[in-house]
C-alpha cells in the first residue's frame, strides 16, 4: 500500500485520491471535534481517545510496517511536539468558549497560514483565483464563528481567552500540517510515519487525563468515557491519517483548504444529530465555504 501511494504521488490519479482523502478527513474531523467537546470534560475525552489510539497503533507500528530510519525519528519527534501544543491549546479553548465558536476559529485560521508555510517550504504557488477561494473559505468560517457567538452568552473574559487560544490553535494547525507533510514525504513508507506518529503522539494526554481524573470529586462513568474515546480514536485515524496521505499525494495547501470544509460537516452534524437549528445565514455561509473549496481545488 505504501509503495502504491509513493508511485502515484504527483500524478492525476494521486490528485484525485488526495481530493477524496481530504474530504473524508474533513468529515471525520468534524465528528472528532464534536466528540471531544461532548458532555465529558475535554481533557478526559482527549485522554481516552489517545489511550485507544496508542493501543491500536502499537501492534501496527511494531509488526506491520517498516521501522523509522535516520531522520524519520527527528520528523516524528517534531510532529509529536507540535501536535502536543495544538492539543493543549484546543482543550484550553474548549474549556473557555463554546464548541461552535472555538471550532470555526481554529479551522478558519489554518488555511491561509498553511498556504504561506507551503509556499515557503515546498514552493507551492496559488493563482489569484485560488487565493480568492481561500479568502472565501476562511472568511466564511470565521463569519460562522461570529454568528454562533450571538447564540451563546459567555463571560466576556472567558470568550476572549477562548478566541485567542483558538487562533493560536489555528496557527498550530498550519504548523503541524506543514511539518507532517515534510515527515511523510521523507519516509520511505508513508505508513511507517503514520503508525509511529499515532503511537508516539498519543502517549501524552492519557497521563494528563489520569492526573485530572484523580483530582475530580465527581467522576464521569468510566465505561461511557472509554466508549467515547474508542469512537473518537477511530475518527482520529481517518481524520489525521487521511489529510497526511493527501499531502503526500498532492499539494499541501490544497489539502489543507479542503479539509476545512469540516466546518460545514460540523454544522450538519449539529443540525442532523444534535437537532440544532441552522438558520438561513449559517446555511449561506456553509455554501460559501464549500464554494471556496471548489474554487481552490479547480481554480
Amino acid at each position: 500500500m505504501g509503495d502504491m501511494i509513493v508511485a502515484i504521488a504527483g500524478t492525476p490519479q494521486g490528485a484525485r485520491l488526495a481530493l477524496a482523502l481530504a474530504l473524508l478527513s474533513a468529515v471525520a474531523h468534524a465528528a472528532f471535534g464534536a466528540i471531544q467537546k461532548g458532555r465529558h470534560d475535554p481533557w478526559l475525552t482527549r485522554g481516552a481517545v489517545d489511550g485507544w489510539i496508542a493501543l491500536i497503533a502499537l501492534p501496527v507500528a511494531l509488526f506491520a510496517v517498516p521501522w523509522p530510519r535516520g531522520w524519520d525519528w527527528g520528523f516524528l519527534i517534531g510532529a509529536v511536539a507540535i501536535h502536543f501544543v495544538y492539543k493543549l491549546l484546543v482543550a484550553m479553548a474548549y474549556q473557555r468558549a463554546a464548541y461552535t465558536v472555538v471550532y470555526p476559529v481554529v479551522r478558519g485560521t489554518g488555511p491561509a497560514v498553511t498556504i504561506l508555510f507551503a509556499w515557503l517550504v515546498f514552493g507551492e504557488a496559488f493563482s489569484a483565483r485560488q487565493w480568492a477561494g481561500v479568502a472565501l473559505v476562511s472568511g466564511a468560517i470565521l463569519s460562522l464563528a461570529l454568528v454562533n457567538m450571538r447564540r451563546v452568552s459567555p463571560d466576556p473574559r472567558a470568550l476572549g481567552e477562548g478566541l485567542a487560544l483558538a487562533f493560536l490553535g489555528g496557527v498550530m494547525v498550519a504548523a503541524y500540517t506543514t511539518w507532517d507533510a515534510l515527515g511523510i514525504r521523507h519516509a520511505a513508507d508513508p505508513f511507517t510515519f503514520l503508525a509511529w506518529f499515532f503511537l508516539l503522539g498519543s502517549l501524552d494526554f492519557p497521563l494528563i487525563a489520569l492526573r485530572r481524573w484523580r483530582r475530580l470529586a465527581a467522576r464521569p462513568s468510566a465505561p461511557a468515557l472509554m466508549l467515547r474515546g474508542l469512537v473518537g480514536a477511530l475518527f482520529a485515524f481517518v481524520s489525521f491519517g487521511g489529510v497526511m496521505l493527501a499531502t503526500r499525494l498532492d499539494k499541501v495547501g490544497e489539502a489543507a483548504v479542503l479539509r476545512e470544509t469540516s466546518t460545514v460537516f460540523a454544522a450538519l452534524i449539529g443540525w442532523l444529530v444534535l437537532r440544532e437549528q441552522v438558520g438561513l445565514l449559517r446555511a449561506v455561509l456553509m455554501v460559501a465555504i464549500a464554494a471556496g473549496a471548489v474554487v481552490v481545488e479547480f481554480g
